[in-house]
């Protein structure tokens, strides 16, 4: 079987009905009854969520800032990209900035906007932009009343040994890394 990527189809499901079940700080869950376009009507559970900003922040030495920390959603404490939440009143390369403060202490004189990318489209609105930032120099905000975390740089090696090892796991950092070793391949 072949898939023809040119092929257009309508795929678009029409909501008939919404109801929402939670409003929270950072997400919302809703479920709709949708008419799908051979007229079957199935139910979606939408979890609504904020944009939020993930940032490969690049050393001079070609090192990357990671930081560490407890997911209390995974049960464990996973390496990460520094990233989140956008906030309304912010500009979304903005919201990148202020997050690599907080999270690491360092301001870009150099922030490019990468890709843009939804972490689960089968039941999650959110969307994340990822930013490349260069050019860092010391400016720390304070974190995140809610937030404990430790902030280094990682070499090409030690990134590459840590996604050999699979102590990777979230899902944005190992997108940014191998984004970054493919820009670093590129460059060679």
């Amino acid at each position: 079987m072949t898939f023809d990527i040119g092929r257009k189809a309508d795929f678009s499901e029409t909501r008939v009905e919404s109801k929402s079940v939670y409003d929270g700080k950072i997400l919302n869950l809703r479920v709709d009854r949708v008419r799908l376009t051979d007229g079957r009507l199935v139910s979606r559970e939408v979890v609504e969520h904020r944009p939020a900003v993930v940032i490969l922040a690049e050393n001079d030495d070609e090192s990357v800032a990671l930081v560490r920390q407890y997911r209390y959603a995974a049960g464990e404490t996973l390496f990460e990209l520094p990233a989140g939440l956008a906030e309304p009143s912010e500009d979304i390369a903005e919201s990148a900035v202020r997050e690599l403060r907080e999270e690491v202490g360092l301001r870009p004189s150099r922030v490019e906007k990468v890709a843009e990318f939804y972490t689960s489209p089968g039941f999650t609105d959110e969307i994340i932009s990822m930013f490349y930032a260069t050019g860092l120099s010391p400016d720390r905000l304070p974190l995140d009343d809610d937030e404990l975390l430790v902030a280094g740089f990682a070499s090409r090696g030690e990134i590459e040994d840590l996604l050999r090892a699979g102590s990777i796991k979230d899902c944005k950092t190992l997108f940014g890394l191998h984004w970054w070793l493919n820009k670093l391949n590129a460059r060679s």
